[in-house]
């Protein structure tokens, strides 16, 4: 339990690096030529309308995000706008806005990210599913469940984890993982008839990945963990996941 309670306490030392935040794109100040402009309280349409920006009004362009658009008027209201509501203003000199259509950039600023995956677990196949909350521009916070089916028995094991991204602005980037978390094995009805019993240990995972855009809000994403599980004996059980699996973000 100390290996485990040391991987947490890393975990958490990078989560205090800090929130750098989306970067933000250069000001863009323009005026409302529509009869008004919905403003929501967050980057989707799911979020409630609370503001309506008037026709002749002045806005400023703070950042993007996956379609949506930070803006604060002349009143110093900040919220989000649509693209559609951005493409129909124009810039002061009466000129057209023009909106780079750009679903990488949405990439790059993407919050939350599910992916599926197929994998090896020391020669078993294995499946996952997995859900990352995008904290920075290079790091993530993300939790996983694994199944492996095996001839003598099944694994099932979940991990939390810190991802690293060491070139984010790159369209096919490296990263690295740090995590903790625990594996159940179930062993065969025969095993179980000759004695042997379920067990669970806890694990840790060292690992190294690769992801590739690909298009609109898909990603694929390559991942080789060492797994380390501390068994009751306090003796070390070294695993080894290879998995590809494509995810989705928004």
């Amino acid at each position: 339990m100390k290996w485990f309670s040391a991987v947490l306490i890393a975990l958490s030392c990078i989560c205090l690096c800090g929130r750098s935040g989306h970067v933000k794109a250069d000001e863009l100040v323009v005026k409302v030529v529509e009869p008004y402009a919905d403003m929501h309280s967050g980057p989707a349409s799911a979020f409630p309308i609370f503001h309506a920006i008037e026709k002749g009004e002045t806005i400023t362009v703070l950042k993007s995000h996956t379609g949506w658009y930070k803006v604060r008027t002349s009143e110093g209201i900040e919220g989000w706008i649509a693209k559609t509501a951005l493409a129909a203003t124009l810039h002061l000199d009466n000129a057209e806005v023009l909106i780079a259509q750009s679903n990488f950039d949405g990439y790059q600023h993407r919050t939350w990210e599910f992916g599926v995956h197929a994998g090896q677990l020391d020669g078993v196949t294995t499946m996952s599913v997995s859900a990352a909350w995008i904290l920075t521009d290079n790091i993530a916070a993300e939790i996983s469940a694994t199944q492996a089916l095996g001839d003598f028995s099944d694994n099932r094991m979940w991990l939390v984890r810190m991802q690293h991204y060491t070139f984010p602005e790159w369209r096919l980037s490296p990263y690295f993982t740090l995590g903790a978390g625990q594996i159940r094995t179930e062993p065969s009805a025969t095993l179980v008839q000759s004695g042997a019993e379920s067990r669970t240990n806890d694990l840790l995972e060292v690992g190294v990945g690769a992801r590739y855009y690909l298009q609109k809000n898909f990603v694929v994403r390559a991942e080789y963990k060492r797994l380390t599980a501390l068994t009751e004996r306090d003796e070390f059980e070294e695993l080894n996941l290879w998995t590809l699996g494509l995810s989705v973000f928004f």
